[in-house]
């Protein structure tokens, strides 16, 4: 194990998306920050981002309409403080991040009005894009651009092992450089922007980095966890590594899916075949590639042509080739792939989690605002609002030098009653309101999981409980063996726990990851054995959170379980 050093901050900020970088520019005004990121500055979720930003800029939109839209797309589970948030401070969010140079897409010259976009489950135009399908690329570049310029302290190739908690209160972090040496930072905050996990599955629009590094650190500090069970899946990724995202907006342009033998299926699900919702879409996909014993389908834009895709699409087009695809002249293989989660640490409006010192912002925060699903474009947008707000709070009141000062005696979330453990200030120890309809906070695991209860309960754990239910392809893993790879945890998570559940895959699951060994301290010297110990601590997390939700809701569709809202109200799987 490598030597260890110590340095101190006043804020930590670990991650480098919109929410990392969002939330160092803001600090540095008055206080020292050290920004950490697992491998470059601009690597990470955010620069993939096709998908635009959401905002009521238009004078002839408002923050209550945006409002609706999200909360009818949420399934009734988004907590309506967020949204309100989200949706009234988003314009503001979106002029920081113009003036910091971001150049959407306008409807002419450079003095014209910007280009709205209308996406699924808004009810108008409201979506701002750079480059066409390039805007996390965009924001991302103009955010790198401003950290460095200002001359914040940047720490590249530095992953968080674990942090650092003393009497009850997060003072800093444990890093880990790529040649192994350890690094103790510590800090008056600590403010995770350490995005997803989509590396939980064989198939995933996110980068390699995405292993939900600090999520799974907050766990293991006892901080509050909800909303696990919600992860979306895009339908359409390129079955190729990377597994790169195409946009439905191919599909609008009239690009169409056809099963291995040619023949297009989506009519027979749906009237509005291609363009019927995310989640239509990505779930007869996935019942058809069951059928075909796990092999992609096909989609098809010969009908667009080569010259138009590449106009149109210039980002995948590129992609696309590169991975050897002529597109225009025939159909590639697509798959559907785990894209976002809408569940993470718990977090007040301010940032603030569980834990004394600790925040969180971006998509490992579960902030609300998503509910079961999330409406299009919102994550940006989230991550821009609710960075800016969790900085803003820790400095509140606070000369530089003084951030999240002040002791404060708190529960750990471990010990508070399942559904029930408050959101806790930064600064003051403050109890933010839980909803306790939720289910409860992360936990250590039972070595054998608890059967599932409601519609799930007495269904035969050896079979499938369903004929349309994906092949378990990871059931012939030794759940005797304690050894695992991380291809192992990946295949198990996508046929037991992915798009497609029941309680029997479920259950499943959680015997084989329970029966999986965590690895050992004295392996865990390197950069990838941290990914793989959080990624298993996670799969036993998003598992435990799924078997406890009984009932199918928005992201979380379990085949042996009925919709526990009306269908109208889950048609906004977003981009």
């Amino acid at each position: 194990m490598g030597a260890r050093n110590e340095v101190h901050t006043d804020l930590l900020v670990v991650g480098s998306g919109i929410a990392g970088l969002t939330a160092a520019l803001r600090a540095s005004r008055t206080a020292d920050v050290l920004l950490v990121t697992k491998t470059e500055l601009a690597e990470g979720s955010t620069r993939y981002a096709q998908g635009g930003i959401a905002g009521a800029l238009d004078p002839a939109d408002s923050a209550a309409a945006h409002a609706r839209d999200t909360l009818g797309a949420g399934a009734g589970l988004c907590d309506e403080a967020a949204v309100r948030v989200l949706c009234e401070e988003g314009p503001t969010a979106i002029r920081r991040l113009i003036d910091l140079g971001v150049a959407f897409d306008r409807t002419g010259g450079p003095d014209s009005s910007y280009a709205m976009c209308l996406e699924g489950a808004h009810s108008r135009p409201r979506i701002l894009h750079a480059g066409g399908d390039a805007t996390g690329r965009a924001i991302e570049n103009a955010l790198v651009a401003a950290v460095r310029e200002r001359g914040i302290a940047v720490r590249e190739q530095s992953a968080l092992v674990d942090l650092r908690v003393e009497d009850g209160r997060v003072v800093g972090a444990e890093l880990m450089t790529a040649d192994g040496t350890r690094c103790m930072v510590r800090a008056r905050a600590t403010l995770l922007a350490t995005g997803g996990a989509g590396q939980l599955f064989s198939h995933t629009t996110n980068p390699a980095v995405s292993t939900g590094d600090g999520i799974a650190a907050a766990a293991r500090a006892g901080a509050a966890l909800e909303d696990l069970e919600f992860y979306q899946f895009h339908p359409t990724a390129l079955a190729a590594p990377g597994s790169f995202l195409i946009s439905e907006a191919v599909r609008g342009e009239g690009a169409v899916v056809r099963d291995e033998q040619g023949r297009r299926f989506l009519p027979e699900h749906d009237p509005r075949a291609e363009l019927a919702p995310r989640y239509v879409v990505a779930r007869a996909i996935a019942r058809v590639m069951d059928a075909q014993e796990g092999r992609p389908v096909l989609l098809d834009a010969t009908g667009i042509g080569s010259m138009r895709l590449r106009e149109r699409f210039p980002t995948i087009d590129a992609a696309v080739r590169a991975a050897g695809f002529d597109w225009g002249r025939a159909p590639v293989p697509v798959t559907p792939a785990a894209h976002y989660w809408m569940g993470g640490i718990r977090t007040d409006l301010d940032g603030r989690t569980s834990l004394p010192g600790l925040l969180a912002a971006g998509e490992c925060a579960r902030t609300g605002v998503h509910g079961a699903n999330r409406l299009a474009s919102n994550s940006l947008l989230e991550a821009a609002v609710f960075a800016a707000r969790a900085v803003e709070a820790a400095l509140s009141g606070c000369g530089a030098g003084a951030v999240g000062a002040g002791p404060a005696e708190v529960p750990r979330a471990d010990s508070v009653p399942a559904g029930s453990a408050p959101g806790l200030s930064v600064l003051t120890g403050t109890a933010a309101t839980a909803r306790p309809d939720r289910p409860s906070p992360a936990e250590p695991l039972p070595a054998e999981p608890s059967p599932p209860t409601g519609p799930s309960a007495g269904v035969d754990r050896r079979a499938r409980a369903d004929p349309s239910a994906p092949v378990d392809r990871a059931a012939r893993a030794d759940s005797s063996a304690g050894a695992w790879s991380r291809a192992a945890l990946q295949d198990l998570m996508w046929s037991r726990a992915g798009l497609l559940r029941t309680g029997s895959q479920l259950a499943g699951a959680a015997a084989q990851l329970n029966a999986w060994r965590s690895p050992a301290p004295s392996v865990l010297t390197t950069v990838r054995a941290l990914e793989d110990r959080n990624l298993l601590d996670l799969a036993r997390l998003l598992t435990a959170h799924a078997l406890n939700r009984p009932a199918s809701v928005g992201a979380h569709h379990r085949l042996d379980a009925p919709i526990s809202v009306p269908d109208s109200a889950q048609e906004a799987l977003a981009c």
